[in-house]
């Protein structure tokens, strides 16, 4: 297991869920905050942001850091970020193992690299430069896929696991994304889980895709699909316990309809791991007095 907390079961912090959490509470065990929302002086999102923080655990995640482009890493989203971070002290701060923009020009997306030691050269370096700023390690995601480039030296879960091991990150494995890029590339998803270093995997994400029958979206606006939940079954039983999260950001549902997701996925891995998740938080219990 990684060396992170087993947090439990979560879902990502909505603006529109705002009013029920603080008025309602919530089931869920912890939070996800996207980074860059809450990289700002002030408002109601940072007031929210810190009476959830009052009760629950929280992590923080990232669109914008681009870590594998090409343009030098942002000074000033740098010390932005560890700001934050040193504010709200999260479990630990993910981003996406893509680039998101050229020449200062953030394009909004989480875009495809190739699978190559070039690649690897490059992002080890800037792994190391973020987490020296950091202060802790970084956790990186795989992101669904839609092409493949020609001159790929490796697959992608190879390029993880060896990129975990040289830059010494964690990973955040999003199985919905895997079970994606597994249907439009035409490879197996277990083999995909079976290559994950199990002393690296700090998080998994689970979210809703679009069918559109040649190819799947990673679409976030909507329950997570049947086969995706097979995956997870799947990715549990190799990996054991491990802080999962829902995602949902398009078509937000009401707070409850989200949180019967992080639900479904305790009750799963209640299913698949038995004792192991109780033995599990038992051993990161403090010691009593």
């Amino acid at each position: 297991m990684s060396g992170q907390p087993d947090l439990g079961f979560g879902i990502g912090l909505r603006t529109g869920h705002f009013t029920a959490l603080l008025e309602h509470g919530t089931q869920v065990d912890w939070f996800e905050a996207i980074s860059e929302n809450f990289m700002v002086a002030g408002g109601r999102p940072l007031q929210v942001l810190e009476r959830i923080r009052n009760d629950h655990p929280l992590v923080l995640h990232g669109v914008s850091l681009s870590i594998g482009g090409t343009d030098p890493l942002d000074p000033v989203y740098l010390r932005a970020l560890r700001d934050l971070a040193d504010r709200f002290a999260p479990a630990w701060v993910s981003d996406h193992l893509c680039w998101t923009g050229v020449d200062a020009h953030n394009l909004h997306d989480l875009l495809p690299l190739p699978w190559t030691a070039e690649l690897l050269a490059h992002l080890l370096p800037r792994v190391a430069r973020v987490q020296d700023v950091l202060g802790r390690r970084l956790v990186l995601e795989n992101a669904s896929t839609y092409l493949s480039f020609a001159h790929a030296e490796m697959s992608e879960w190879e390029f993880l696991a060896e990129l975990a091991r040289q830059a010494d990150c964690e990973l955040l494995l999003d199985v919905n994304n895997v079970y994606v890029s597994a249907f439009n590339h035409g490879f197996d998803a277990r083999t995909f889980i079976d290559a994950m270093p199990v002393e690296r995997v700090a998080q998994i994400h689970l979210a809703g895709h679009a069918d559109h029958g040649t190819h799947l979206l990673d679409t976030h606006d909507a329950r997570v699909a049947d086969p995706v939940w097979d995956l997870y079954r799947y990715a549990l039983a190799r990996l054991g316990p491990v802080s999962t999260l829902v995602e949902w950001d398009g078509d937000v549902p009401p707070l409850a309809e989200v949180e019967a997701e992080a639900l479904r996925a305790r009750a799963v891995a209640a299913e698949v791991l038995g004792d192991r998740r109780a033995l599990t938080e038992a051993d990161d219990a403090p010691n009593a007095a």
